[in-house]
């Protein structure tokens, strides 16, 4: 498959990218203040990323959520968190959640979702996340539009770079 060059979305218009930054850092304090901790917040992000397909955005997050002390388990937990027992109440809500705004364009918000998710989170809690939610889908867009590249960590080192390039062993 040949590599196309894609327009830079945030490098052709940096004022549009920074307002979208600077959106995402009100959302941020929008977490903050109504008690959404950097683990929820990251893996929010991450399955949502996971979900729109968004290898670039998949990448920021996790790097933020292992600085954030998620373990690795966790983390690969996301895409089968239904059947996994690692997730809180609170946390199953929150991936819910994400996954309703990731498809919302296939019926909005189930009313089933909306008020199972309300009975586990506060109101400040769901509009924070909602909105949380919607930022990194838009990141997620101007990423995959732009076909953003990711490529191979060069910072591991020995037997971990053999398992993530899938050397055998």
């Amino acid at each position: 498959m040949s590599e196309e060059r894609r327009v830079h979305l945030s490098r052709s218009a940096p004022p549009a990218y920074q307002a979208l930054a600077a959106f995402s850092k009100v959302t941020g304090g929008l977490a903050a203040d109504a008690g959404i901790d950097a683990r929820l917040k990251e893996l929010v992000q991450i399955h949502t990323s996971q979900l729109n397909g968004c290898a670039y955005c998949v990448r920021v997050h996790v790097e933020r959520a292992v600085t954030a002390g998620i373990t690795a388990d966790v983390i690969a937990q996301l895409p089968v968190w239904r059947e996994s027992g690692v997730f809180s109440e609170r946390e199953r809500a929150a991936l819910e959640l994400a996954e309703a705004l990731v498809y919302i364009h296939e019926e909005g918000i189930p009313d089933e979702v909306y008020h199972h998710v309300g009975g586990i989170l506060s109101e400040d809690e769901y509009v924070a996340l909602s909105w949380i939610l919607v930022s990194i889908n838009a990141f997620n867009r101007v990423a995959i539009a732009g076909r953003y590249s990711v490529p191979p960590r060069d910072d591991l080192a020995g037997e971990d770079r053999d398992a993530a390039s899938g050397a055998a062993w």
